[in-house]
């Protein structure tokens, strides 16, 4: 998967969305040559979620269906 930068150029490519104990754990290399290994506890994800609003939720459900 890849998150792309404004410009269309490659930020991120994740290589692995794994589970450690209670958190999740994202590999991946960042500009195409830095690998990096971000960790994700529930409490974070919580704030995550608190900004997603109606709207943007709804479309968050039909974003894989998308092209």
């Amino acid at each position: 998967m890849k998150l792309y930068a404004p410009d269309n150029s490659v930020l991120m490519e994740i290589s692995a969305i794994e589970r450690k104990g209670n958190e999740l754990v994202v590999k991946g290399k960042v500009f195409g040559a830095m690998p990096m290994v971000a960790r994700l506890k529930p409490a974070e994800a919580r704030k995550g979620l608190k900004l997603l609003g109606f709207k943007l939720s709804l479309f968050l459900l039909t974003f894989l269906l998308r092209d």
